[in-house]
């Protein structure tokens, strides 16, 4: 009996016990921390970061909240169903068609501004409807599509089915075209489709009879007695239709894509003014849709943007489409690039398709502008700025087959150059057509290639030498040395110069730089003009050289020296008045910190030595090989800062310190009357000679505010001046009034000008 007691019963065996728990001992303990909580949070300082070792990827997916309407996809609501309960099939009035094509149009803009179409346009149910499933031809790409099509609620299935095909096909062109091109996702555009397919393979031909065959339906229709209504109904089927013809990927750049972009100009006001006749159906947009376009990341808002503001983005959309097809008016590689600098430069900044059309239309399929090769680019672009008629150039010399003869080689050698100059020289247009941010960052990588494009062009140069039978220049004081032109290096050493003075205007611009380094970065950028001016009248000696060595120049070679000179003295102009402008800045900040009314030039910071960061600001430019940066101390005192040497001076007097203050005033305002005489010459060269024709406008009021802001700075050192001599021995600073200009907020973004004002 003891024996069957002590056996263990199959329960036992098992791990488990029959007997009941304890429900009170079942129940975890809960206690109150947050009072604990706040005190051990409160020890710590702001910012500081709280990292436990063992808390890993793993666990944080983990600690993800199921069930929470934030972080949960599938979370449903008390008496939410999974799918929406709104009939797409339903009967709809001519002015819900109205509201759900402008609701529409809101999402598409949303599109073009860079939100996902999973937040915009995939919200319909109209359209997922059309898409999903996929359909196979456009006749099943319907509403109704488990029926067979029958007659009546020809508002949804004539008016409102045509809008939606001829959208989504539009989109679809967008999407390829700016897949196409350089652009960063996420940054500027979301090209996620979500695995739809936005009609890509239906003829665009039977989209655009669908459109037509919608418009004659409504026209020809009596039950709509608003004939106002109507005729919006039909503005905005023709809209659909024009853009539509305007952004189809094949002939893109064929001139008489222009009048398609004028007639949806043509459009948007009316379409705009008749936009409150519609009745908004908020019910056909659903966040639902996104459980099925991407269920593993946690619900996003929809994004609304008013009437308003979608129909001002699409006008602008149109009128920045339409004025690219400037670009094609050709005249010069110098033009181009102007023309893609100034385009870009206008702010608002085209959005993300405008500037992927603008790089299609400069290069694609191979060919330039869908007229010319790369290498005419190139070679234009050589003879205006280092080779005037120059036999390197000469056409003719892809004529030649025979080896033993120079031309031959030259035509070797330089097919070589270009293919190696060839990418670089792409990538600055490429570069251009980038959003401002990234603008700058590529710039700073550009840079180094250019450099090395001079490195390799020197090579070139060598070897050409010995078939053009190019002579040096030999220095009358050292006949011994002798300066060779160096066509190739030269253009190339001009093209970066002009990329590392946009990297510096770039960071004014886009308030890249702290105030006390201000002073020092225009001092720098006067640096590279100044160096930009010596090379131009390098390459100028040996263009003048040429030109002397023909004794009878023909009528084509007199027209290319002309063009070289005419490009040699504009393109010195706008340096001086550059260099001019910049120097008359850089004294006025020095004169500013100097009088302790912004922070010395980079002063003392913790963790930090002045000349670390000087090297931090210029890292695009420390593996540059020409021109070589400054070291700091020598920076430093170019720039009147306190250099290392001076530290244990003794404190200046403060009439000397007004009187040093009005030798930077009166730098700083010699400089600047001599920027605002040279910018109003530049303000008033004609289009040919600044190489801007097609986008003169642009280009002049870009000038014009260059200009303004000088005349400005003008007005600000005259106002230093008087105080400074009012104050006589006493802090100038005490009269004066300083007050910095926000960025963006000046006449121009490159040229940050103070608000210098007497108290």
């Amino acid at each position: 009996m003891a024996a069957d007691q002590d056996e263990p019963t199959p329960e036992q065996k098992l791990g488990y016990s029959m007997t009941t728990p304890d429900p009170r001992r079942s129940q975890p303990m809960a206690r109150d921390i947050t009072a604990d909580f706040s005190a051990a949070a409160s020890a710590l300082n702001t910012g500081q970061l709280v990292k436990d070792e063992y808390f890993t990827l793993f666990e944080a997916v983990g600690a993800l909240e199921i069930m929470d309407p934030k972080m949960d996809s599938g979370f449903l609501n008390p008496g939410e169903t999974l799918e929406d309960d709104y009939d797409v099939l339903r009967e709809l009035l001519p002015e819900e068609v109205l509201g759900i094509m402008d609701q529409m149009l809101c999402y598409e803009m949303a599109w073009h501004m860079g939100h996902p179409l999973s937040q915009s346009l995939f919200t319909s149910l109209y359209l997922d409807r059309l898409l999903w499933p996929e359909p196979k031809t456009l006749e099943g790409a319907r509403f109704d599509r488990d029926n067979a099509p029958g007659l009546g609620n020809e508002m949804l299935h004539v008016v409102l089915r045509a809008f939606c095909l001829g959208l989504i096909k539009t989109c679809d062109f967008v999407h390829r075209r700016i897949s196409t091109e350089h652009y960063y996702e996420e940054e500027d555009f979301v090209a996620n489709l979500y695995y739809r397919k936005l009609l890509t393979d239906f003829e665009v031909a039977n989209l655009e009879k669908t459109l037509d065959d919608a418009a004659l339906y409504l026209d020809g229709e009596a039950t709509i007695p608003n004939k106002t209504l109507k005729d919006a109904l039909v503005n905005r089927l023709e809209l659909r239709r024009s853009m539509l013809s305007a952004v189809q990927i094949d002939g893109i750049v064929d001139p008489h894509r222009v009048t398609f972009w004028e007639r949806c100009l043509e459009l948007l006001p009316g379409c705009s003014k008749t936009s409150t006749l519609g009745t908004p159906i908020v019910q056909s947009f659903s966040i639902k849709i996104q459980r099925r376009l991407a269920s593993s990341v946690p619900p996003r808002p929809i994004v609304n943007i008013s009437h308003h503001e979608a129909f001002v983005q699409l006008t602008s959309l149109c009128q920045n489409a339409k004025d690219a097809y400037r670009i094609l008016d050709y005249h010069g590689g110098n033009h181009l690039m102007t023309f893609v600098s100034a385009y870009q430069s206008r702010m608002p900044q085209p959005c993300v398709y405008v500037r992927s059309l603008m790089q299609s239309m400069v290069f694609s399929e191979m060919r330039v502008l869908g007229t010319m090769s790369f290498k005419q680019l190139i070679f234009d672009d050589l003879e205006e700025i280092v080779l005037p008629a120059d036999v390197l150039v000469d056409s003719t010399n892809w004529d030649v087959e025979a080896p033993q003869d120079p031309r031959f080689h030259m035509a070797k050698r330089m097919d070589d150059f270009v293919t190696r100059a060839a990418d670089p020289f792409l990538d600055i247009f490429r570069t251009l057509c980038m959003n401002r941010s990234r603008l700058r960052r590529m710039l700073c990588h550009l840079v180094l290639d250019w450099d090395s494009v001079q490195v390799d062009a020197e090579s070139f140069d060598t070897e050409l030498r010995t078939y053009n039978k190019e002579e040096p220049i030999k220095e009358s004081k050292n006949p011994s040395e002798e300066l060779w032109a160096f066509p190739l290096s030269s253009w190339a050493y001009y093209h970066k110069l002009r990329q590392m003075e946009w990297i510096v205007q770039m960071g004014f611009e886009l308030d890249v730089y702290l105030i006390d380094e201000l002073g020092g970065m225009y001092w720098y950028l006067q640096h590279l003009t100044s160096t930009r001016i010596q090379h131009l009248e390098r390459i100028r000696t040996f263009t003048t050289r040429r030109l002397a060595r023909i004794s009878k120049p023909t009528p084509e070679q007199k027209t290319a020296f002309r063009r070289s000179f005419s490009f040699l003295d504009f393109a010195t102009l706008d340096a001086a008045a550059t260099a001019s402008f910049a120097e008359g800045l850089s004294c006025v900040f020095s004169f500013l910190s100097h009088l302790g009314l912004i922070p010395a030039p980079y002063h003392a910071r913790p963790y930090s030595t002045p000349a670390l960061r000087y090297n931090l600001r210029m890292r695009p430019f420390l593996s540059i090989s020409l021109p070589e940066v400054p070291s700091y101390p020598e920076f430093a005192s170019l720039v009147s800062l306190r250099t290392p040497d001076k530290t244990n001076a003794a404190p200046a007097t403060q009439p000397e310190i007004n009187d040093q203050a009005s030798q930077m005033l009166e730098l700083a305002d010699q400089a600047l009357k001599a920027a605002r005489r040279e910018w109003e010459a530049v303000s008033k060269v004609d289009a040919e000679t600044a190489r801007c024709v097609g986008c003169e406008d642009w280009w002049r009021t870009s000038a014009k505010n260059v200009l303004r802001a000088c005349i400005t700075a003008n007005i600000m050192v005259s106002t230093a001046k008087k105080a400074v001599v009012s104050a006589g021995s006493k802090d100038p600073k005490d009269v004066l009034n300083l007050e910095l200009v926000e960025s963006g907020k000046g006449y121009h973004p490159w040229w940050v000008v103070p608000k210098i004002s007497a108290k």
